[in-house]
């Protein structure tokens, strides 16, 4: 019966390896090319480095060192973090917050409100720029972290809150209504027992969220715009591409430093991203 279920599982299995292939080699050939002198990256192909793979002559460390120290995009990982990390943990502590208010609070007009959050999903975020960005400037907050945090935890916010919702709403009512008959407050409930139980959708909430503001190019530049002191990654690789388009070696190297942390993230929180996924899609 083993044997059966193995044989009727290869063409799966060979499906999903294609699929890693078709993902891996791409991401393969931006770490070989990383590592290449020009010389080699436009004398022959990145796969040519497997033929003698242990040469270490045909490695240089110097495209990592040029691009993190002298383009500045050491300082712009730091900005990067700088913006990512605050502006993750708040929208997904507001996220959840929200979610639990809208699961488990009763107040007059809640599901409308949560109706309106939700829709503003698809809101598209050219249409606040214009409105925001005058107050931006009045307060001060243009060029600066705190502007920059309220930006990605307003934009984050429906997303974040919808996705705890679901795991949030279902949350035996059991376990709520014996805290609040031995006296806990809400506060207490959300923060005793909503919270721990909700481990994996929060971390599940954190990697889609930290993905989504690491990667961002467009409210950066709105609203940090080209100041050094506060620029991230991702405008600093834009900046590269225009005046280091032909220099392949550090554009591949610039390339992967912007992706090694997030792919340390997915796959550091990957057992609680499963999880997530599963407990917010099984009801009970």
């Amino acid at each position: 019966m083993r044997f059966k279920r193995f044989i009727l599982r290869i063409p799966l299995h060979l499906i999903v390896l294609a699929f890693t292939a078709v993902w891996l080699v791409p991401t393969l050939g931006l770490l070989v090319t990383s590592f290449r002198s020009p010389e080699n990256i436009f004398g022959s192909g990145w796969w040519t480095v497997f033929a003698d793979l242990f040469n270490v002559d045909q490695y240089t460390f110097k495209n990592y060192m040029q691009v993190i120290s002298k383009q500045g995009l050491g300082r712009s990982f730091c900005n990067s973090l700088t913006i990512s990390v605050p502006a993750t943990l708040i929208s997904t502590f507001m996220g959840a917050m929200v979610a639990f208010g809208f699961a488990w609070m009763k107040f007059a007009g809640r599901k409308i409100l949560f109706l309106l959050v939700i829709g503003l999903m698809v809101v598209p975020l050219q249409m606040t720029f214009i409105p925001i960005l005058p107050i931006y400037r009045w307060l001060g907050l243009s060029g600066t972290f705190p502007g920059i945090w309220l930006a990605h935890t307003g934009y984050g916010l429906p997303l974040t809150t919808y996705l705890l919702y679901a795991f949030i709403s279902r949350v035996p009512t059991e376990l709520l209504e014996s805290a609040s008959i031995d006296g806990a407050s809400p506060i207490k409930i959300f923060y005793g027992i909503v919270i721990p139980l909700s481990v994996p959708a929060l971390a599940s909430v954190f990697i889609f969220q930290f993905l989504w503001v690491w990667n961002d190019f467009l409210v950066a530049l709105i609203y940090l715009g080209a100041t050094p002191k506060v620029v991230p990654v991702t405008l600093t690789l834009a900046n590269l591409v225009t005046n280091q388009g032909q220099n392949w070696e550090l554009l591949t190297a610039a390339a992967f430093v912007s992706m090694a942390l997030p792919l340390v993230v997915f796959l550091s929180l990957q057992r609680h991203f499963v999880r997530g996924i599963v407990a917010g899609a099984i009801k009970g």
